[in-house]
């Protein structure tokens, strides 16, 4: 089975391009799923983000404060860095189970869709990795309109990321999801890729 890692910085169009690949009968990992399934009620990694983030991040019922800890976490690269070393190793466990279940169910491609898989060990379980990139100002509009952020919340959850160097220099194959570029050219291009690498 072909692991493909999907990644880009936030408001690239991942979504869009897993949609895509779902239609297209690949399995697809959410990591977003994910990460809201390690936070739930009970888990360990609950305990480590209060500690790290404050315990204003944890409601009185037990239910992490999602926005709160976003805001936190999100503030600078550094403390993101901090909210990764907690969730990537729980993250990766669920993502290798996921996998199996794949395996299981005997799909030929399985996608991991997740922000930050190049900065987690995840990427390693990958075979090749794919970007999807968007200069900044279509994605600064995109996650304004999607999340209803603020300008400022919107720029410092970008910021809060690394370089775009970063992403094009780690990746196989880069689809262009810019709002000028033919989109439909740059997912064949993709889907050829995948095709291509299937069984070998």
């Amino acid at each position: 089975m072909l692991i493909l890692g999907l990644t880009g910085k936030t408001g690239a169009g991942k979504s869009m391009v897993c949609s895509l690949l779902k239609e297209k009968g690949c399995y697809i990992i959410d990591g977003d799923l994910v990460a809201r399934q390690i936070l739930e009620i009970g888990s360990p990694v609950i305990e480590r983000l209060k500690e790290t983030f404050g315990e204003d991040v944890v409601k009185y019922n037990g239910e992490v404060d999602r926005k709160l800890l976003a805001s936190k976490a999100f503030s600078s690269r550094t403390e993101t860095e901090k909210l990764n070393a907690i969730t990537h190793p729980a993250i990766r466990e669920k993502v290798l189970e996921e996998i199996e279940v794949a395996k299981i169910e005997e799909y030929e491609v399985c996608i991991i869709d997740a922000a930050a898989l190049l900065e987690s060990e995840i990427k390693n379980d990958c075979d090749f990795i794919a970007v999807v990139f968007s200069p900044m100002d279509v994605r600064l509009k995109r996650i304004i309109e999607r999340d209803n952020m603020s300008v400022t919340e919107a720029k410092r959850r970008i910021d809060a990321q690394k370089e775009d160097e970063f992403y094009l220099e780690n990746a196989d194959i880069i689809i262009i999801n810019d709002g000028v570029t033919d989109f439909e050219n740059e997912f064949n291009k993709l889907f050829n890729f995948i095709e291509s690498k299937k069984g070998t």
